[in-house]
C-alpha cells in the first residue's frame, strides 16, 4: 500500500474531528459573540447536558426503539419490493414502458402529502411510520436494481442463452452478482430516505419516536433538547449508513468501489 492511498484511508478520521470542532466552534462563537439568543439556539454545552440527561431517562429509550424498529421494517420492506420489482422491470422492457407514466407520477407527489392518508389507513401507530419509510426508500432501490439489470452485458446474457441455462440459473449466476452494486447503492440512499419517512410520519402524526419528541420538545419550547433529538437523529442515521456500508464490503469486496478505497 502506497503513502497516497494510506493517506487516502486515515483522511476520513483525520478530518471529521477537524470538521466537528470548526462546527462546534462556530456554533459556540454564534452564541457567545455574536449574541444569538440561546432561546433559540442553545450552547453546545446546554446540548450536551440535555443530551446527557435524555439518555440517562430510561423512558426516553423508547422512543429511540420506536424509531429504529420503524425504520427497519420499513427499510427491509423497500429492499425486498424494490429488488424484487426493479428485476422485473429491469428484464421486462415493455412492463417497464406500460407503468412509467403511472410510477413518475407517484414519484413526483410530495410523500409528506400521503401522511394523513396513512394516518386514515393504518392509524396513529407504527403502521402508518413503517409505510411511509417503505415508500420513500423503494424508489431509490428499485431504479438502481432495474439500472442493474439492463447493465449486464448482452454478450454474457447471450453465452448463457447458448450455455441451455434457465432464466433463474440466469439471474442467479449472471444478473444478481452484476446488479448487487447497484442494490447497495440504491440501499445507501434507501436508508436515508428511510429514516427521514419514519421521523416525518411520527412528526405529523403519533405518541411514540423521535419525531414525537421534536414534535413535543418544540412545544415546550425546550431548545436544549430539541437540538439533542437532531444529535440522536444524526448518530443514528450515520450509525444505519455505516451498517450498510459495511455490509457492501462484506458482499461485493471484488467491486472496484470498494477494492480501490
Amino acid at each position: 500500500m502506497g503513502d497516497r492511498e494510506r493517506l487516502n484511508r486515515l483522511l476520513p478520521w483525520i478530518s471529521s474531528p477537524i470538521l466537528l470542532a470548526l462546527f462546534l466552534g462556530g456554533w459556540q462563537f454564534a452564541v457567545s459573540v455574536v449574541g444569538v439568543s440561546e432561546f433559540i439556539l442553545p450552547t453546545p454545552a446546554q446540548t450536551g447536558r440535555a443530551l446527557v440527561t435524555m439518555l440517562s431517562d430510561g423512558s426516553q429509550w423508547v422512543h429511540i426503539r420506536v424509531t429504529l424498529l420503524e425504520v427497519l421494517i420499513g427499510f427491509g420492506v423497500a429492499l425486498v419490493v424494490g429488488t424484487a420489482l426493479g428485476a422485473v422491470l429491469g428484464r421486462m422492457q415493455w412492463l417497464e414502458r406500460a407503468l412509467q407514466p403511472a410510477m413518475v407520477a407517484f414519484q413526483v407527489v410530495p410523500k409528506v402529502a400521503f401522511v394523513p392518508i396513512f394516518v386514515i389507513w393504518f392509524g396513529f401507530g407504527m403502521q402508518s411510520k413503517i409505510v411511509m419509510a417503505a415508500i420513500l426508500a423503494f424508489f431509490p432501490i428499485m431504479l438502481n436494481v432495474l439500472l442493474g439489470v439492463r447493465s449486464v452485458d448482452r454478450g454474457h446474457r447471450d453465452v448463457m442463452r447458448g450455455l441451455g441455462a434457465s432464466r433463474w440459473a440466469t439471474f442467479r449466476n449472471l444478473e444478481l452478482p452484476s446488479t448487487l452494486p447497484y442494490i447497495f447503492a440504491g440501499a445507501e440512499v434507501g436508508i436515508v430516505f428511510a429514516v427521514i419517512g419514519a421521523i416525518v410520519g411520527e412528526y405529523l402524526g403519533g405518541s411514540k419516536g423521535l419525531g414525537y419528541l421534536v414534535v413535543s420538545s418544540l412545544n415546550a419550547l425546550d431548545a436544549p433538547t430539541l437540538f439533542a433529538v437532531i444529535v440522536v437523529l444524526s448518530v443514528l442515521g450515520s450509525v444505519l449508513y455505516l451498517c450498510v456500508t459495511t455490509a457492501k464490503r462484506f458482499v461485493i469486496p471484488w467491486h472496484d468501489s470498494i477494492a480501490k478505497q
